[in-house]
């Protein structure tokens, strides 16, 4: 196994993610991880699959990470490099965090002890701190969520009206009576593109214990439905609580791929649950075409 083809596999709550291990740069750089190689790990027929990429490198050899972290940069050694599965940028992942320290810890890069106060980690949707949890998990500081409008997504030619609310990327809350699972999440939700210019993450939302219990399916822009994700349960919880005119608790938020807690007060938000390294292995010169 050469450091240039090395790859890990993992997930958080089933949303799940090719890991690439590069701490300084030099295995996976811009020019190499271009949107057609991300899209071709990602493909679930020919390639590894998954439902997107995370690069373990440190901040320092991310060329634009100086520009999302400003004064910040210093301070966050390790940036996660996360590109969707169509190869877009990604500027927030909170099942992709949580992964990304468990691979760092895996991979012997960082000590779990010395990360039970937290860690902070470099995205694109600016620093965020995570950390060990008791049980083997982690939490997440996902930052506050911030409502910034209110909107609808059309689904099988219903309109589910709900809050625009971003967590470092855009996503659209709605809480509805008709039960999620009889909806067809296989093609991309109609919205509002003036209010989400850059497209948005879509979460429909049942309230199982109002402002307490929830369990949602989120289609994620740029990779289409997904088992779980982080910052769409902290969106949802926050929708959740709103609801109820709350503007703090803890919401246990159910998803296809498991449950997650989502603990949310005015200042921030904190995601806690789990994640699995599912194997490492390397990829084939064939594959590649090295």
């Amino acid at each position: 196994m050469t450091a240039s083809s090395r790859v890990l596999i993992g997930h958080g709550t089933e949303n799940d993610f090719v890991v690439l291990p590069d701490p300084d740069g030099s295995v996976w750089p811009e020019a190499r991880l271009d949107p057609a190689l991300v899209r071709r790990l990602c493909d679930r027929r020919a390639g590894l699959g998954g439902d997107g990429v995370l690069r373990l490198v440190r901040s320092a050899h991310v060329p634009d990470a100086a520009a999302v972290l400003g004064a910040d940069l210093d301070a966050c050694e390790w940036f996660m490099d996360h590109r969707n599965a169509d190869g877009s940028y990604a500027e927030m992942c909170g099942n992709g965090i949580r992964l990304f320290l468990h691979a760092l810890i895996a991979e012997g890069l960082l000590d779990r002890a010395a990360c039970t106060a937290g860690v902070l980690v470099g995205t694109r949707g600016g620093p965020r701190r995570v950390g060990t949890a008791e049980g083997g998990g982690y939490w997440v500081d996902m930052g506050p969520a911030r409502e910034f409008g209110r909107g609808s997504a059309e689904v099988d030619g219903v309109d589910f009206p709900g809050i625009a609310v971003s967590m470092g990327n855009p996503h659209l809350a709605a809480l509805t009576d008709v039960d999620v699972d009889t909806l067809d999440l296989t093609r991309e939700p109609v919205f509002d593109a003036e209010l989400f210019p850059e497209g948005v993450n879509v979460e429909l939302v049942n309230v199982l214990q109002p402002g307490a219990h929830i369990r949602l399916r989120v289609f994620e822009r740029g990779v289409g439905e997904t088992r779980s994700c982080g910052t769409g349960a902290c969106a949802a919880a926050y929708a959740a609580l709103t609801h109820e005119d709350r503007t703090e608790g803890t919401v246990v938020v159910d998803v296809p791929g498991g449950r997650l807690s989502v603990q949310i007060d005015p200042r921030t938000t904190v995601l806690t649950g789990p994640a699995v390294l599912v194997s490492a292995g390397s990829l084939c010169p064939e594959w590649l075409g090295d």
